[in-house]
């Protein structure tokens, strides 16, 4: 993981005010987040979260957590905006999606960008690695950390709650 800067910084935060804006799309009533996969400079995938399909009747965001088996390890009813962009990828551009880099990206009520957190969904960091995306981009406080997609699953595996 390293921190970008200068010229790498810029051209992050124009991909990442991208996701932004694909952020505001989002139907999650908790989070909005929207992702961008790149090669070569051009824009190969993208999404945001939202229930399966936009799909109201696949919302569960009001339903406890606890009422879910112990097999349900994803409790939370939206794809997330990394899942879109990857489908989206694989739909459009698999053949460009090796040695890829994706950007997260989360807004807060009033559509301002607000830290992403710290890597910890292990389902978004497993698909990375499997189609072959190399790096992760998140936008934090302190700046915009660069992630290869095999650290990024090892901190999200290793991930604790505070």
């Amino acid at each position: 993981m390293k921190i970008l800067k200068g010229q790498e910084e810029k051209n992050a935060m124009n991909y990442i005010m991208i996701t932004r804006e694909l952020a505001k799309q989002s139907k999650c009533k908790d989070h909005k987040c929207g992702s961008i996969i790149v090669k070569d400079n051009k824009i190969i995938g993208q999404g945001f979260n939202s229930p399966p399909k936009n799909l109201e009747s696949q919302r569960r965001c009001d339903i406890s957590k606890e009422n879910y088996d112990k097999k349900v390890t994803d409790k939370t009813c939206c794809i997330h905006a990394e899942q879109r962009a990857i489908l989206d990828a694989l739909i459009n551009n698999p053949d460009k999606l090796k040695n890829s880099r994706l950007y997260f990206t989360r807004i807060d009520k009033n559509n301002e960008l607000i830290s992403s957190g710290k890597p910890y969904c292990t389902i978004c960091s497993k698909m990375t690695l499997d189609v072959g995306i190399s790096e992760f981009i998140l936008s934090h406080e302190n700046g915009v950390y660069i992630y290869n997609t095999e650290e990024y699953n090892d901190l999200s595996f290793n991930f604790k709650s505070s």
